[in-house]
């Protein structure tokens, strides 16, 4: 969907709503699921959040949870991602999507991938994560809103911000190499891509995943993304901007 004129002249200047809004899903680790009771009652509850290739937010939830019965018996669902900091929290950027909750089956690749994926994000989940009783959900995003601060509200189709499927589906597998390789062979790398590319204070960072269109890092609770400069769908693109990244940060650093 295109921005309307009219409103795109209401609009802050630089205000870039689909790039936020994408940053915005890769960065966040938690988030709001509002799930709909028997009685079509809202339920609101806080989730640990990860990103598929697409960018399509997944979920690790329990059998035993409100949340799950719910989207068991209707999988309409919306998720609250809200950028956090200092200062007044609405003047902070928050994205919110309208959503249809799939469970993943844990057999076969996609639930290798989700669940990779998931527990490179966040890791001491892999303490429950293969309780029987626990589940991994895909959210499948049919529409999203984006409010970035005053004069910064938008809202689109989620085709505008996640990446089309056979872009990820040539992606796939990737990821996996190119996460295990640079955590094990090229962590003073890793370390400057956030300290020196995106700004970020010293710590134990890693890759957390690797995406078409960037890479992700964390280091604790703390959380970075650096962008590659175009749609990536080859190893031997990845292995090069990977260097070039890498050969920026120490000429900058």
């Amino acid at each position: 969907m295109a921005v309307d004129p009219e409103l795109a002249a209401k609009m802050a200047p630089g205000f870039m709503p689909v790039p936020l809004a994408r940053r915005l899903l890769r960065l966040t680790r938690s988030g709001t699921l509002a799930t709909l009771m028997g009685e079509g009652t809202p339920f609101a509850s806080l989730v640990s959040v990860a990103t598929d290739i697409d960018g399509a937010p997944i979920i690790l939830i329990s059998g035993l949870s409100h949340h799950t019965r719910h989207i068991l018996a209707d999988a309409r669902c919306s998720l609250l991602l809200a950028e956090t900091g200092k200062g007044d929290p609405l003047a902070h950027p928050r994205l919110t999507l309208n959503a249809r909750a799939r469970r993943v089956d844990r057999e076969g690749p996609e639930g290798e991938r989700i669940r990779r994926r998931f527990l490179s994000r966040h890791p001491k989940a892999e303490l429950y994560a293969d309780f029987p009783d626990f589940g991994f959900w895909r959210l499948e995003p049919s529409h999203l809103y984006l409010n970035g601060g005053f004069a910064r509200a938008w809202d689109g189709e989620a085709a505008e911000v996640l990446l089309p499927a056979d872009i990820a589906t040539a992606f796939d597998g990737l990821d996996a190499g190119a996460t295990a390789h640079m955590n094990a062979d090229h962590a003073a790398a890793v370390k400057l891509y956030a300290t020196v590319l995106d700004g970020q204070e010293k710590g134990p960072w890693r890759v957390s995943g690797v995406d078409p269109e960037g890479i992700d890092l964390i280091a604790g609770e703390r959380t970075a993304r650096i962008a590659f400069p175009a749609v990536i769908t080859e190893a031997g693109i990845l292995r090069r901007y990977l260097a070039e990244l890498a050969e920026k940060a120490r000429r900058d650093a």
